[in-house]
């Protein structure tokens, strides 16, 4: 399918600059990033509440945000999830990642909680990583006091976000953690080492949204001197097992130098007995699942990923969430 033409005014996103001050960069981002949304994004629902907390984790604090979608219910499903930024930028809080918030609590009928992890390059790999393990276990201790129902609980993300999603299944199953419903991975970076297909493609790298040059730089800045693109926790596809990993439910964007690394997720999980399937989203780019106010297709993304978050949290099975969401 070709582009969607709404998304020829956003292609070739520039690339990032040589020089990176961080803080800067994450400042101007934070500035800009009201008028995008507003711009791009329908608004997310309304919520019966929404409260930030700060958790401890290892050496420091993180906030996370947590959404209820009402108020005269008991306890719920929880799900978690860990926003996109290539490890760098982004945050749990902002408001895009709002949105996407409150869409899941209500749409997914869940309590859902947004995670604030540390960035890179200040906090390299596996701090990210130890911060959303350290949000799971933080869910699952105050389960009571927030209305969480902890034999039900579900992870997602978008790009980095999704690579610590899976990364984060691998490490609760290899460490004996909490029951995994359901990942919910969303243009997943599942192999830092760039072995796939997509990221081979000169014009999936040069001339959409997400740069080849860019996202060897942003592993660069995750992962650090010492980093290891081959660690399993790293790079998910490469672990040498996923049997017992919870059901994975991949969208990826066609136009997406990742667009392989949910297909071959997919194919590898199924290999080792996981349920897990992947669904190709025509005509997008990297980053426009959120462009639910221009594009028709968008909507349906969220939708379809609505749909499966919903039946797992109402305690239907991957099948029937996959048989609902096609």
């Amino acid at each position: 399918m070709p582009l969607d033409p709404v998304l020829n005014a956003f292609v070739p996103s520039p690339t990032l600059p040589a020089d990176i001050d961080f803080v800067a960069y994450r400042e101007h981002d934070a500035a800009t990033v009201g008028a995008l949304v507003a711009q791009v994004a329908e608004p997310g629902p309304e919520v019966a509440e929404k409260r930030i907390v700060s958790i401890s984790v290892q050496d420091g604090t993180i906030d996370i945000a947590i959404y209820r979608p009402s108020l005269d219910e008991g306890l719920l499903p929880a799900h978690l999830y860990f926003h996109g930024g290539g490890w760098v930028a982004g945050t749990g809080l902002s408001p895009f990642t709002d949105i996407i918030g409150r869409e899941r609590a209500v749409g997914g009928h869940c309590v859902a909680i947004t995670v604030d992890y540390r960035k890179a390059p200040e906090h390299q790999y596996p701090a990210g990583l130890n911060d959303c393990q350290a949000a799971l276990h933080w869910v699952v201790d105050h389960a009571s006091e927030i209305g969480v129902d902890p034999s039900i609980i579900t992870v997602g993300g978008g790009s980095a976000g999704a690579n610590l999603a899976a990364a984060l299944c691998l490490k609760n199953r290899d460490e004996g953690g909490p029951a995994i419903a359901l990942q919910l991975l969303e243009a997943p970076a599942i192999d830092l080492t760039a072995s796939l297909p997509s990221h081979a493609d000169s014009d999936l790298g040069t001339n959409y949204a997400l740069a080849t040059v860019d996202v060897k730089r942003l592993v660069g800045y995750y992962l650090g001197e010492n980093g290891d693109a081959h660690d399993p926790y790293a790079s998910p596809l490469l672990a040498e097992s996923h049997a017992d990993l919870p059901p994975a439910y991949i969208m990826s964007a066609e136009f997406d130098i990742l667009r392989d690394d949910g297909s071959a997720y997919a194919e590898r999980l199924t290999a080792d007995g996981v349920p897990a399937v992947s669904s190709l989203q025509l005509g997008h780019i990297h980053p426009s699942s959120g462009f639910t106010k221009i594009m028709a297709s968008a909507r349906a993304w969220r939708d379809e990923a609505l749909t499966v978050l919903r039946v797992i949290n109402d305690g239907g099975s991957f099948e029937a969430a996959v048989a609902a969401a096609r």
